[in-house]
């Protein structure tokens, strides 16, 4: 048989305490305001891109272009995007590029500036982040009486693995939580949100890093244009060369047996002209292809269009008085309400099964 719930003997039961249930809110609203006084203002500035990745454009390119006036096929591969859009968000959140932000300086005041790094190490936190971390920061101080921390340098890092120390390690960790991407996969729309505990440097900070991503997708997708380009400069220089030493090589023959009619003064002539024009095509079409390339690097970059400029806030991000105080009493209101109501009750008679079985 199923039981019906009595609304109104649950009624009298909130009733019969509400005298506890004052008191709980009254500690709700305490402990909520002291929560909304010890957390630090946030200010958080989001910049929306809207990028525009080069795609597979056949002809229609600069690349294109160049090789239909030039007489020449496409010498470059046309093939899909090996940097997809939505690896934005990873760029963002990668150690290296958040190694790199971290040396970018910020204003703290006005006359004053400093890296990032310093600045994120003099923001506030709670009084409770300190409580908590106490017994780490102990041990790590007792640690570093018997360890020495290596010191990496810019050289180190581009010869090896990076290595970072624990106060670089923690200071990664730190921009990840504050800087973060989104990519909408369908209409590829990039928005970065960036959030500190002053408006003027969360507002620079979004700006560095969307300029920052920017520079590293058009540095990734242009590296392998520019490669291509830089080989074909130096096989253009090569094959240059070859073509004036054999348009020499014919002229100083030409003109020390002018007077010779000989015929293998003239098979000879014949021979090193031919060398000549040989040398002229293959110098002619390496020139054709190095200004396609040329072309390809150009085209080869994204444009990208800022929908939404990073702009300082004036009102703070998280969470106002209020909002915390109405939390901690419902918290505790609604706490206290189930346990007088349920939890009580199943504790008591668990407590009773438990003297039985002994």
């Amino acid at each position: 048989m199923e039981q019906e719930i009595d609304l109104m003997d649950i009624l009298r039961k909130i009733i019969g305490i509400r005298k506890k249930i004052y008191k709980a809110a009254g500690i709700g609203l305490l402990i909520g305001v002291i929560v909304a006084i010890s957390t630090p203002k946030q200010y958080t500035v989001k910049v929306t891109l809207s990028p525009e990745m080069g795609t597979s454009k056949g002809g229609n390119g600069l690349a294109g272009l160049a090789a239909s006036f030039l007489g020449t096929d496409m010498p470059m591969n046309e093939g899909a995007d090996a940097l997809n859009i939505s690896l934005s968000a990873d760029i963002v959140s990668s150690t290296p590029f958040l190694l790199g932000l971290s040396d970018m300086k910020v204003p703290v005041s006005k006359n004053k500036e400093e890296s990032l790094s310093e600045y994120l190490n003099e923001e506030s936190s709670p009084w409770w982040n300190y409580v908590v971390s106490l017994p780490g920061m102990m041990i790590d101080g007792i640690k570093s009486l018997f360890i020495d921390e290596e010191i990496v340098t810019a050289s180190d890092l581009n010869q090896r693995a990076i290595e970072l120390t624990r106060k670089e390690a923690e200071t990664i960790s730190l921009l990840k939580e504050k800087i973060t991407a989104f990519v909408d996969k369908k209409t590829a729309i990039t928005e970065v949100s960036v959030t500190m505990q002053k408006p003027k440097v969360a507002a620079i900070v979004a700006d560095s890093v969307v300029y920052k991503l920017q520079e590293s997708i058009i540095i990734y997708r242009t590296s392998k244009s520019k490669e291509d380009c830089e080989y074909l400069e130096k096989l253009f220089k090569e094959r240059r060369q070859e073509y004036y030493v054999a348009q020499k090589n014919y002229a100083n023959y030409v003109d020390s047996h002018d007077n010779l009619i000989l015929q293998s003064v003239r098979t000879e002539q014949e021979r090193l002209q031919n060398d000549m024009n040989l040398a002229y095509q293959v110098y002619s079409q390496v020139a054709n292809q190095l200004q396609v390339a040329r072309a390809k690097v150009q085209e080869e970059k994204p444009v990208f269009a800022v929908v939404e400029p990073a702009v300082v806030p004036l009102k703070a991000s998280n969470k106002g008085v209020i909002v915390y105080i109405l939390v901690f009493i419902f918290v505790f209101v609604f706490g206290t309400v189930g346990w007088n109501l349920l939890g009580k009750g199943g504790w008591n008679t668990l407590r009773e099964e438990v003297k039985n079985n002994r």
